[in-house]
């Protein structure tokens, strides 16, 4: 049977599930990468799922398992008979049992602890504690270790008892008796060396490691910033306590990224509970809840640009011309605040800069915005001076003067966007925030009060008698 595509081999697993032809479906979903196993899963009826999922083994199952959406693990907990679920979850990644065990109630926790073997149960109970956003939160226990002072043909068989998964072997740390970190040998070390050359002749001693309450987006950066499979983490007495593979560190990424492209549009990130969920997935409500606050919070702000406008309606009666270029005004200043903005939380983000380098920062905008501002200021000249050339004036002003006054403003306009957009975010992360919740809908509001009030101020001293 040939499928060329994961559309096609799901209609074929439907069509089998149809003809309840569990024996030829459990030869087709045996060639399946997980990944697929997990869609299909997830896309056919409730009353089809556990059936499915009974046709694989204990291990496979436990692999599936981690992969569900939330809402599917919850029906599948629900559903399995304890004693059962509890052979699927002892078999699942560490990092996974826990953030399931975490999600459920104390009474659901209450019912699946006793059929759990005391040491899954303890390894359980220990991961929940930690912190989710912390390094503990994303961890597994899920890795092999040897002692110094073994050969490797003894190193070799205690890699064999404490099995790790296929993903983990990559790095076998090193501990003494007391567990404490002393380092770690590749398998590519294992495997070269003879079966009685000794494990501390072979150790890597130059080697980074997190401590377990660090911040997760941190390890996440390490790995990165390393190009490391996976990141040992530590306790405050130097102790292996797990480690933080590099698929997990991608995830946090992906999550942090995610946070922040919310905040930079002025949308309340999602709750933990909500991550998980697409866009679709997630409700109406929960969709309405997430934008509301920013949007009510910035038309209130934004009232006070309707007070300025208010105050200067006298300069609009005389000069027309004024109300006609506001637009372009409010346009440019949010762009040049938005992009600079943008630019300075990246840099935040990356640890290119510091907070305590706002004076080279400013310093470095400072000189970009007048730039910016000359060629800008520029173009609305002409754009005013075209646009405007039949507009009748008071017989004291001219179109050219007009217009020079219309381009000062949108130049001061573009610097004082460009500092604001630039300095929040600094001022921000200074007090302990972050920066990207003044980001875009923020700063945009603030530029428009900035620019009116320059913009009205300069037409009031030169334009208006």
């Amino acid at each position: 049977m040939t499928v060329t595509n994961s559309d096609q081999r799901y209609e074929i697993v439907k069509s089998l599930i149809d003809q309840k032809d569990w024996e030829v479906l459990s030869e087709v979903l045996e060639k399946l990468p997980t990944i697929e196993i997990v869609e299909i899963l997830e896309k056919i009826e409730e009353e089809n799922q556990l059936i499915v999922f009974s046709l694989f083994s204990k291990k496979e199952k436990a692999q599936i398992f981690g992969e569900l959406s939330a809402d599917t693990q919850y029906f599948f907990f629900q559903q399995l008979d304890k004693r059962a679920f509890s052979k699927v979850f002892q078999d699942m990644r560490s990092d996974e049992r826990a953030d399931f065990y975490q999600d459920l109630s104390v009474q659901e926790q209450s019912a699946l602890l006793p059929y759990l073997n005391k040491q899954v149960r303890s390894n359980v109970l220990e991961l929940s504690g930690y912190e989710a956003d912390s390094a503990g939160g994303i961890m597994t226990t899920d890795f092999a270790t040897v002692r110094n002072w073994m050969t490797v043909r003894q190193a070799v068989d205690k890699i064999k008892i404490d099995s790790p998964g296929k993903k983990m072997i990559y790095y076998v740390y090193v501990v003494d008796n007391e567990k404490t970190l002393l380092g770690f040998v590749t398998l590519k070390d294992l495997i070269l060396a003879e079966l009685e050359d000794k494990i501390e002749d072979l150790i890597h001693v130059d080697f980074v490691a997190s401590q377990v309450d660090d911040d997760r987006e941190n390890v996440a950066k390490m790995i990165e910033k390393y190009n490391l499979v996976a990141l040992p983490i530590i306790n405050i007495e130097r102790k292996l306590v797990g480690i933080v593979r590099h698929d997990d560190a991608i995830d946090v990424i992906v999550q942090e990224q995610t946070e922040d492209m919310e905040r930079l549009m002025g949308i309340q990130p999602s709750d933990e509970a909500d991550e998980d969920e697409s866009y679709l997935d997630l409700s109406v409500f929960k969709h309405f809840k997430k934008r509301v606050i920013w949007l009510v919070s910035l038309a209130v702000i934004g009232m006070v640009s309707g007070l300025i406008i208010h105050h200067f309606e006298s300069a609009l009666d005389q000069m027309v011309i004024l109300a006609l270029y506001m637009p372009m005004l409010a346009d440019t200043g949010g762009n040049a605040g938005s992009q600079a903005s943008t630019v300075v939380i990246r840099a935040l983000s990356l640890g290119e800069v510091k907070s305590k380098d706002w004076w080279l920062i400013t310093f470095k905008e400072m000189r970009i915005s007048l730039l910016l501002a000359v060629c800008l200021s520029a173009i609305a000249f002409v754009k005013v001076s075209l646009l405007s050339f039949d507009t009748v004036l008071p017989g004291h002003l001219t179109l050219p003067f007009v217009a020079f006054v219309i381009s000062l403003a949108l130049a001061l306009q573009v610097v004082s966007s460009t500092l604001i957009g630039a300095g929040l975010p600094l001022i921000v992360r200074k007090f302990g925030g972050d920066p990207a919740v003044v980001a875009s809908p923020a700063i945009t509001t603030i530029v428009d009060v900035t620019g009116l009030l320059i913009y009205f101020s300069l037409a009031t001293v030169f334009l208006i008698q």
